[in-house]
């Protein structure tokens, strides 16, 4: 299933600029997402992050792999109102970068999920450049209804 950004900020409550999901290309319900960012100079954090010599700021990366699993939960729940819904991070684990994301770079993330249940969800994320893994971990996130 694709979801182009339309469908995606129906499925998450973030926005520019902290939207980190451009596109999913595949998703399985309860299963599975594989999703993408275009990661382009003009983003706000590469004015100070490693000014020359721009670098993804790692946390960023963690961040858009719990947006993906955010956008799949969403999904496999068919929640209707989401508005009045959202996925809290929880918890990371077993973090590892391995290399680092520049401008220019397609991001593509491939999460999970481990466990699942109505309110909490734990994922593993892998975050890959051109085939390689820039960086993977263990995420949960909870649901809280506002």
């Amino acid at each position: 299933m694709l979801f182009d950004i339309h469908a995606i900020l129906e499925h998450l409550p973030h926005r520019y600029p902290f939207l980190l999901v451009d596109r999913v290309l595949e998703a399985e319900p309860g299963e599975f997402v594989h999703a993408y960012k275009n990661v382009t100079i003009n983003e706000p954090y590469f004015i100070g992050h490693f000014p020359k010599h721009p670098v993804m700021p790692g946390v960023l990366i963690l961040e858009a792999l719990a947006q993906a699993g955010g956008i799949l939960a969403f999904h496999s729940l068919d929640l209707k109102n989401r508005a009045n819904t959202v996925f809290y991070f929880a918890t990371i684990d077993n973090v590892r970068f391995k290399k680092p994301v520049f401008p220019g770079d397609q991001l593509h993330f491939h999460v999970t999920v481990t466990h699942k249940n109505t309110s909490l969800w734990k994922f593993h994320g892998v975050a890959k450049v051109d085939g390689e893994i820039a960086a993977e971990a263990d995420l949960m996130c909870v649901k809280k209804d506002l």
